[in-house]
């Protein structure tokens, strides 16, 4: 019908738009930004993309832990690639560990690479990084060959991801090869959420909790930060797949906000959030941030139960990785079930659903809920394992510097 033409009409129009200004556009990153980029182990992909080696894939590598994801939601670090399709950002957060090297902008006005391009570059430069781990001291060789294999992509390595006008070819490009995907953005472009597909896990950055405060620790570009930061919250709770509120603490910034905290939650209602301790990068131009500003995993703990007592139980404390300095709380009615918590998560149910979805054109849709799963015992909040996982064997540094195995003893968790 007419109706339909029109949405077909307009679609040609956006890629005929998307088209010209690949061709016409400037480059994302200048020499200069590339170059310091790549001094810090990135490996740029095209024009504005670009992955990077998480240090949590050599840990698991090695049989060392995991990172708070293989905790909270069942991933295998050593199978994850963490990438970006925008190196750009609409904000200079003062806790931004990339000491802001990376562009700025607040629209999309560069030259638009191909996604299927970057997503089978992103792979082959990932999987180019794990091969160099082959023979270093302590990798397992069982999960080295595994590790060939990507199975998730954090799209939070660096920039606003959600900014790359092919998104949603990108994610579906990754879903096709059967890889997760955990989607991070700054809040700062509502329509880029209400138009986003399904992901396995879409977060948005919760840096504060006051117009005021978020200007102080984001600073954003744009005027409209504010509304376009709650219209970001008010697009996530549309979503019908996991969404999540990640909150990052900063002691003398945004600690002090719970009641604003619990407001803009009413305001999204997201299925998770995430609180973790700021993590200290050192000194440098970009950011006065000191280790005074770090809260203690306690203080983090605090702060979580103090927001799930003032949501009256709405949310409840399911998992936290204490070596991060992050805990979880989830929704007590989508996740707990018969009284055990449910936030890990079934990939390969995951990748049928949305196959289904793609293959009806969007229509055959799903829920949260059809792709959970059980959260083992030793991940649960309480469990004497704090989040390490017992299949993994703990290390510590002397004060030589030396390597030293941690003995891991047995609990009453159920675990070994």
């Amino acid at each position: 019908d007419l109706e339909d033409l029109g949405d077909v009409m307009e679609k040609q129009a956006r890629q005929r738009a998307i088209d010209a200004a690949a061709v016409e556009a400037p480059e994302m990153v200048t020499p200069l930004q590339r170059k310091a980029l790549v001094k810090e182990g990135y490996k740029i992909i095209g024009s504005h993309s670009a992955v990077k080696l998480c240090r949590w894939t050599k840990h698991q590598l090695r049989g060392r832990g995991g990172c708070y994801k293989h905790t909270f939601y069942g991933i295998t670090s050593y199978q994850c690639m963490e990438a970006t399709p925008s190196l750009a950002c609409a904000n200079k957060c003062v806790f931004c560990w990339r000491h802001h090297k990376n562009p700025v902008g607040r629209e999309w006005r560069w030259k638009t690479d191909e996604p299927v391009e970057i997503v089978t570059q992103a792979v082959d430069k990932h999987v180019a990084m794990i091969n160099e781990f082959k023979g270093a001291a302590g990798v397992k060789p069982e999960r080295l060959a595994e590790a060939y294999t990507v199975r998730h992509c954090a799209l939070s390595l660096v920039g606003e991801p959600i900014m790359y006008p092919r998104i949603n070819e990108m994610c579906r490009e990754l879903h096709r090869r059967k890889i997760s995907t955990f989607l991070v953005t700054n809040a700062q472009f509502p329509d880029c959420i209400r138009n986003l597909d399904p992901v396995t896990q879409l977060y948005v950055s919760i840096d504060a909790a006051t117009k005021e405060s978020l200007r102080a620790v984001d600073r954003p570009l744009f005027k409209d930060f504010w509304e376009r930061f709650l219209a970001c919250l008010t697009a996530l709770k549309e979503k019908g797949q996991r969404t999540v509120y990640r909150l990052t603490l900063v002691k003398s910034m945004n600690m002090e906000e719970i009641n604003e905290y619990v407001k803009l939650l009413e305001l999204g209602e997201p299925d998770l959030i995430e609180i973790k301790a700021v993590t200290y990068c050192g000194t440098s131009d970009a950011s006065s941030l000191t280790m005074q500003d770090v809260p203690w995993h306690h203080e983090v703990l605090d702060f979580a139960r103090t927001i799930g007592e003032r949501t009256n139980g709405r949310y409840g404390l399911a998992t936290e990785h204490a070596h991060s300095c992050c805990v979880l709380l989830a929704r007590t009615d989508k996740y707990l079930v018969d009284g055990e918590w449910w936030t890990w998560i079934d990939y390969d149910r995951f990748h049928e659903l949305t196959d289904r979805y793609y293959d009806s054109g969007g229509v055959e849709t799903f829920s949260t809920e059809d792709y959970r799963a059980p959260t083992p015992p030793w991940a649960v909040y309480g469990a004497d394992e704090k989040g390490f996982s017992p299949n993994e064997d703990r290390y510590r540094k002397d004060r030589k510097g030396n390597t030293v195995e941690i003995s891991y003893k047995s609990s009453e968790s159920g675990c070994g």
